[in-house]
Parts: structure tokens; sequence; C-alpha cells
């Protein structure tokens, strides 16, 4: 497959979403035109006059990219070339927070449109503050002592629109990655892909460790693979033997001081939800 996303960018050693652009694109193939929210990939791949981008790339504000993705669509409709792909690449900031009302616009408009959320899991690009993507406990600069409050399920905000496609997806299970992007190119209406990014800067760990990394938040179950295709869910990496959460929160910083009883609170909660996707894997999860 062809290259669409090429080097010579800016992002930092071992940042995950280079590696997630590629295979996205490789799947989606040259007919498509990306949206790019602002933040960390917008900066690090369209410093003029260069680009990494080998397909049309229009730059948005944090807020209206999905917006922008919902006027394009339309347009190109209107002059018959419903064969493009649109494709929106956005970090947490832009979708989770400062983005949300634009995406849920897109979302029950039912525009066609492929919504790629490369999750690092905080404002990477302007210093690592604290998003609704912060998972619980992890240290930021706006919460230093570690953030208290749950991480927003985004996955299922967005599935809970109705007549969509909705995932989970994770660059160090590619073949999983890969399968998603097909099914949001082919699904007939709006389709969104959480991809999470291991982000060395922000989450405080080894460049070298990015996949491996990414590999322990499914296996420890803190980031569980799942879709949501019209209301029925489906988890589609089953983790029979999960590993122990601290083998995932040991190598990175932001997690560096939580105590035995942050960790069991943290346990406990993951360990629900991810009872809660197996109790309903296969069924209906939102009467659409």
């Amino acid at each position: 497959m062809e290259e669409l996303f090429i080097g010579g960018h800016t992002a930092c050693q071992g940042c995950a979403a280079p590696i997630i652009v590629r295979n996205v694109l490789r799947v989606l193939g040259k007919n498509t035109i990306v949206v790019g929210a602002t933040g960390c990939l917008e900066v690090i791949s369209t410093i003029y006059p260069n680009t990494s981008w080998k397909v049309p790339f229009i730059h948005g504000a944090f807020q209206n990219a999905a917006a922008i993705a919902s006027g394009l669509r339309e347009a190109l409709e209107t002059e018959g070339k419903s064969e493009i792909n649109v494709c929106v690449f956005a970090g947490d900031g832009a979708t989770f927070d400062i983005g949300m009302g634009a995406l849920s616009g897109l979302l029950e408009r039912g525009h066609k449109v492929i919504y790629v959320l490369y999750d690092n899991e905080a404002y990477s690009n302007t210093g690592v503050q604290r998003s609704s993507a912060t998972p619980r406990f992890s240290r930021t600069t706006t919460t230093p002592g570690g953030k208290k409050e749950r991480k927003k399920p985004i996955a299922l905000v967005v599935g809970s629109h109705g007549d969509v496609y909705s995932a989970t997806a994770n660059p160090a299970f590619l073949r999983d990655l890969e399968k998603k992007v097909k099914k949001a190119k082919e699904f007939d209406g709006p389709s969104f892909l959480h991809i999470l990014s291991p982000c060395p800067t922000g989450w405080r760990f080894d460049p070298s460790l990015t996949i491996e990394i990414a590999k322990l938040a499914t296996e420890t179950l803190i980031f569980p693979l799942y879709e949501i295709e019209r209301g029925i869910l489906r988890v589609t990496e089953k983790v029979l033997n999960p590993k122990p959460l601290e083998d995932y929160l040991k190598l990175q910083g932001r997690f560096k001081g939580m105590d035995p009883e942050k960790i069991k609170i943290l346990e406990k909660e993951v360990k629900e939800f991810y009872d809660w996707l197996l109790a309903n894997d296969g069924k209906r999860v939102f009467p659409f």
C-alpha cells in the first residue's frame, strides 16, 4: 500500500500519532480528504512550506473540525463525488472537550464522515494539561496531585447517537485497527474510531516503549477494544488472562507516587467496566 503520510514531520520520538495516521490512510487510500483539528498532529506535520500529507489536508480550529467535515461531505455529495472519503484526525482536546458539540452535530445529522480520535489523554501540544480524556489519578501540569475524575467514555457517548459506527482501537493491535478502519470506510453513515496514542512526553516514559505500553493498555483492561454498530456492542479483542494494572502504570511517570489504595480504586473501575462489556457482548446496548 502507498504511504500517504510521510517523513519530515517533527513529532517527538516515540509519538504514536504518525503510526496511527500511516495505518489509517493505508486502508482509506489516496481518494481521501483529511480535515485536521489544531493539535499535536497538525503542528508536527504542516510546518510551512512543508507537509507530510500526500492527500488534501484542511486545517481547522480546535472546535470545528467536525463542522468542516460536514460541509465538505455535503459539497462532495452535491457534486456527485460520494466515493471520496472525508476523514477527520483530531486529538482528545478537540474531541472530548472543545469540539464535542460539532462532533455531536455531525453524528446527529448522519454525515458519512470517518472521525479518527488519536487519544494521548491530555492537551499535550500546549503543555500537557488535563482533559476529560485524562485517566483518574494521572498527573498533568494542571493536576500535579493526580486527576480526581474518571475518563469520559467517549466511544459509548458516540455510540449512543444511534445510527453510527463507534469503535476503540490500538496501534499495538494493527489487524483489529485495520478491520475497523475498513468497516468505518464502508459504513453508510458517521463512523468514529477512538485510537489510543501513547505520548512519551506527556506520559513520561522511554520513547522505545510506545508499542509495549499501548499493548499493555489493552492487556491490563484499561483500554479495552470493542465496537458499537447501530447500537449493538461487540468486544473485538477478548482478554482472558489480564495482566496486573500495575504493569501498565509503573512504566509511566504520570502515575508515579500512586498509593496502593488508589491503584485498587482504579483496578476496580477498570474491571467493572470490562465485565460490563463482556456481559453485553453481542447485545443491543442502545435502543435505536
